[in-house]
């Protein structure tokens, strides 16, 4: 399909190509899939980032946040790519969302015809005309997300979850001057969408062209496709009451066949319109909720995206050989602990990427010091520098030779335990819970160096170095609460 542009447009692509420098974008490590190579490097992607709106929101100022996730170590965010929003103040009970623009603030894709009606405010949209000022925001997001090394998943569309979003939606016949069909919203995102389909196709090569130039990008084909198109497939607890096993937030629901097929054609489009394009950019699927292990997978996905996900999410599809990912989680309260130790559990199972929401970035915060309550979940200043110790500890590690280890502790007494290895050269350990602890590790025999290492601050709380025979091994860890991690490496392997 033709990509008609506007010389606005043009100039602004032109401005924001210092990516354009020959290196390839982010993809999964050749050596070891499991995790990304980026500038050469290998990587994972840890943050605790904004609610999805820095680009559709006029209001938020995504230079200082991207500026703040830099500060704090992190290196990854994801974004809305406008065609789905929130309601302000209402949406999930977040009170200051970034996914819901106010006074007139949404930024569409599209341009505003000189219709009035639309339901969020102002004229209604015109789905046949790009809105430069959009592109403008969206290049300009993205480079400067380039400059600062964080990579930017870009989520295409979203499920609605109820009618209160889809009443705001631009694809919405109501919203929109295009006559597009009027249809039941929980099949926006299926083959039997009537003409929308043209639409959604229209906006995904856009996009994906657009983003071409840039090496920090992934793409996300939609965020949470089950909660429209629900298929229950199993429950977390199976001991549970039968009046609330079967229900959120103990069941493991996927999407269904039409969803499904129609995420198989947005693959599709995004890889059609590359295929001519100098840069072939990774394709995500948000699989489940929880944990599940994957049936099928849409053609074309290298990334598995999780919610909410417990550690058990890797390792059910290690085998899969593709990046997995912890893609959100924000919903447990207010308490840093809690997504500290969330994130610990998935990256040293084998995880790819820890996504956090934070509320703590808010239009005139986005700094991210809005620590006044904001919805359901957290985030914080001391979070984020939490994350920044993970995030150190897995780049000081040899990960393309490391992968989740099961055979090397015996026993954690009291703990719950998980450990990447290279067997018999390196091992790095979490312990979950609080301690001291006895842990007993099956090592060979060498000469070992290494530390406990605070989760929380990155001190080091006491050192390990001896020489071992070979055989179990018997550790009294220091004292410590809510986990504390290891890093043992066999000088003499």
């Amino acid at each position: 399909m033709k990509i008609v542009q506007s010389k606005t447009v043009c100039i602004a692509a032109l401005l924001a190509v210092p990516l354009a420098s020959g290196a390839a974008p982010v993809r999964l490590h050749p050596k070891n899939p499991h995790y990304f190579l980026l500038n050469g490097k290998a990587v994972v992607l840890i943050t605790s980032g904004e609610h999805y709106g820095a680009v559709l929101n006029a209001n938020f100022d995504f230079r200082r946040y991207l500026a703040a996730l830099q500060s704090d170590g992190l290196n990854y965010t994801r974004m809305f790519g406008g065609s789905y929003l929130e309601v302000p103040s209402k949406s999930f009970g977040i009170l200051r969302n970034t996914l819901a623009p106010s006074g007139g603030a949404y930024v569409a894709p599209w341009a505003r015809s000189d219709q009035p009606g639309y339901a969020g405010g102002g004229n209604k949209f015109d789905l046949d005309r790009w809105n430069p000022a959009y592109f403008q925001r969206f290049h300009d997001f993205l480079s400067e997300a380039a400059r600062r090394g964080v990579v930017v998943e870009i989520t295409l569309f979203s499920s609605q979850y109820d009618p209160a979003q889809w009443n705001i939606c631009a694809l919405n016949p109501a919203n929109n001057v295009n006559r597009t069909n009027a249809i039941d919203w929980k099949k926006l995102h299926t083959l039997e969408n009537g003409n929308m389909l043209r639409y959604q196709e229209r906006y995904v090569r856009k996009l994906v062209h657009e983003a071409n130039a840039f090496d920090n990008v992934i793409f996300e084909i939609q965020n949470e496709p089950w909660s429209d198109r629900p298929v229950r497939v199993s429950v977390v607890n199976p001991y549970l009451q039968p009046q609330v096993r079967e229900k959120y937030p103990n069941s493991v629901e996927v999407a269904d066949r039409l969803s499904t097929d129609w995420q198989a054609r947005v693959a599709e489009w995004i890889a059609s319109e590359e295929a001519p394009l100098p840069n072939k950019h990774l394709i995500a699927q948000n699989y489940c909720n929880f944990l599940a292990p994957v049936r099928q997978l849409v053609p074309g996905v290298s990334i598995v995206n999780f919610h909410y996900a417990y550690p058990d999410a890797v390792l059910l599809n290690y085998g899969l050989r593709k990046a997995i990912a912890y893609d959100e989680t924000g919903f447990l309260g207010r308490d840093d602990e809690v997504y500290r130790r969330q994130a610990w559990n998935f990256m040293l199972s084998g995880g790819s990427t820890f996504d956090n929401l934070d509320y703590s970035f808010s239009v005139g915060h986005e700094d991210g010091t809005d620590t006044a309550p904001n919805g359901p979940g957290g985030g914080s200043p001391a979070l984020r520098r939490q994350l920044r110790v993970l995030s150190e500890f897995l780049r000081n590690l040899p990960l393309l030779d490391m992968q989740p280890d099961m055979r090397t502790v015996t026993h954690a007494a009291g703990a719950y335990a998980r450990l990447l290895s290279d067997p018999g050269r390196e091992y790095a350990l979490y312990l979950d819970g609080d301690g001291p602890v006895d842990l007993t590790l099956n090592l060979p025999a060498g000469d070992y160096s290494g530390a406990w290492v605070n989760t929380k601050t990155g001190a080091i709380e006491a050192p390990e170095n001896f020489q071992h025979r070979g055989g179990e091994k018997v550790f009294h860890t220091p004292e410590f609460r809510n986990g504390i991690a290891l890093r043992l490496k066999n000088q003499k392997p």
